[in-house]
């Protein structure tokens, strides 16, 4: 059996990390200490979630008189905002991939396009909660009413991070060009961007869909 060395296995995990092999050996160290705490962030954001999704859970059936999913929510406008994202994560590994291949430029659009395809899911998602609150239906209306937003809201708040990370990034690689620092914080932002996707897939599964279906 080949025995794995100290030095082989690092540079398997250099391989492995999207960050390998662009700086040195020390500066390398220092980005997945920082990559490996934005992990440990996001597995707390992860509880955040879960015990929002079990909240919703607990009081789906707490309509108090009031609406139930399927009376208010629409399957269209849940698919708008599910294809937006699912399209920025997309746009997203495009502006890694010419950011990782030194091009400012093609990374800056796609950095535009991404930007605009998160603000278009934050215009919707707004415009569904206006119309909810002037028809009635806010968030005070029922226990129902108050866990869904309080999950969607969430979501929502943090994609407007997102957008505001995604526009630090941009002002970065305008002034500072593509440097070890500013492709680190690409590489966390993305593993955030991505997380949304992900956490935005379990609310259309289990918030949208069977409120509709």
């Amino acid at each position: 059996m080949t025995e794995i060395t100290a030095s082989n296995a690092q540079e398997i995990e250099d391989k492995e990390h999207p960050m390998g092999n662009l700086g040195t050996p020390a500066s390398n160290a220092k980005h997945g200490e920082r990559a490996l705490g934005f992990w440990f962030y996001l597995m707390s954001d992860s509880i955040i979630f879960a015990l929002l999704f079990a909240n919703y859970e607990v009081l789906i059936n707490g309509v108090a008189d009031g609406p139930r999913a399927n009376e208010i929510f629409e399957i269209g406008r849940a698919a708008q905002e599910t294809a937006l994202l699912l399209l920025s994560s997309f746009t997203f590994g495009m502006i890694t991939i010419s950011a990782l291949s030194g091009k400012r430029n093609l990374a800056l659009i796609w950095l535009v396009v991404t930007f605009i395809l998160g603000a278009g899911f934050i215009v919707l998602e707004l415009l569904e909660f206006k119309e909810l609150i002037d028809d009635g239906h806010g968030p005070q209306r029922s226990g129902f009413l108050s866990s869904f937003f309080a999950l969607v809201a969430t979501h929502g708040l943090h994609v407007l991070f997102g957008l505001i990370m995604l526009a630090v990034i941009a002002a970065q690689m305008l002034s500072k060009g593509l440097t070890e620092p500013v492709l680190s914080r690409l590489y966390r932002v993305g593993l955030f961007w991505h997380f949304l996707d992900l956490i935005w897939i379990g609310i259309f599964s289990i918030v949208y869909l069977p409120g509709i279906l």
